[in-house]
Order: structure tokens, then C-alpha cells, then sequence
């Protein structure tokens, strides 16, 4: 059985983050839990001196894991993010940036890391480490 193809990680994604569209966060690829997303440039994420803003580079490797983890539990995940630790290596100016994030632990705290760069550079801008709590529905 497969998993749900990049388009349908998109689509729950922006259902279940509406920031995801109104930043206009694209799903490049999802599969086997890793993910890539990319986020558009835009002037509403920038921060004084003209770069991407801290908040908006934890908000992409946000939405990045849980489309990894989206990708393997057939798109149906309602994880939460228990700890979120980033580290901000450079400045990504003010270009799309991309997030690469990788599953490497599953379980009932699933742990993930994502590492972001600037789309026209070749070196990280930032490295985030996150683990995510699973949330189990309590018997009816």
C-alpha cells in the first residue's frame, strides 16, 4: 500500500495549517518520512535587514515534519510539536527557502530534524531538531 502523493500532503497541510496557504508553502516531495517544501519569497516574512525571519524559517521546518510524518501514516497524523530547537547558521536573504525534514525516530515521541537553506545557495541556513508527541484519542 502506498502513501499519499505529494499533492495530497499539500492539501492536508493546508487544511490543517492555514498559515501553510497564506504563506503559499509548497509540498516538493513527501515520501517514506521525509519531506521538502519550499516557501515563496515574500516581503510580509522578511525582517529588518532584508532576510527571511526567524519565525518564518521555524514555521517552515514545522510544516516540513509533519509532512514527513504525514507520509508515513497515510496522511493521517495528529501529532503535536512538543520541542522545537533551531539553530540559525546564516542569513538565507531574502530568496525562497527550502526544507528538507527526515523522520528519524517514530513511536510515541517521534523525533525529526529539518535543515533549511535559501534556494539559490548550497550551504544551510538553519538546523532544527524537534521531537513531537503522539496523540492518541481516548476510548469512547
Amino acid at each position: 500500500m502506498s502513501g499519499p502523493d505529494a499533492a495530497e500532503i499539500r492539501r492536508i497541510l493546508h487544511a490543517g495549517v492555514p498559515l501553510a496557504e497564506a504563506w503559499g508553502v509548497e509540498v516538493l516531495e513527501a515520501a517514506e518520512g521525509r519531506a521538502l517544501l519550499r516557501l515563496p519569497p515574500s516581503p510580509v516574512l522578511l525582517r529588518p535587514g532584508g532576510t527571511v525571519s526567524g519565525p518564518a524559517m521555524m514555521g517552515l521546518a514545522d510544516m516540513a515534519v509533519w509532512c514527513a510524518l504525514l507520509s508515513l501514516t497515510g496522511g493521517r497524523d495528529e501529532s503535536l510539536t512538543a520541542n522545537l530547537a533551531i539553530n540559525f547558521l546564516r542569513r538565507p536573504g531574502a530568496a525562497a527557502l527550502l526544507a528538507e525534514a527526515r523522520v528519524l525516530r517514530r513511536g510515541r515521541l517521534p523525533f525529526a530534524e529539518a535543515w533549511l537553506r535559501a534556494e539559490d545557495a548550497a550551504e544551510p541556513c538553519a538546523h532544527v531538531t524537534t521531537t513531537w508527541a503522539a496523540v492518541t484519542r481516548p476510548p469512547r
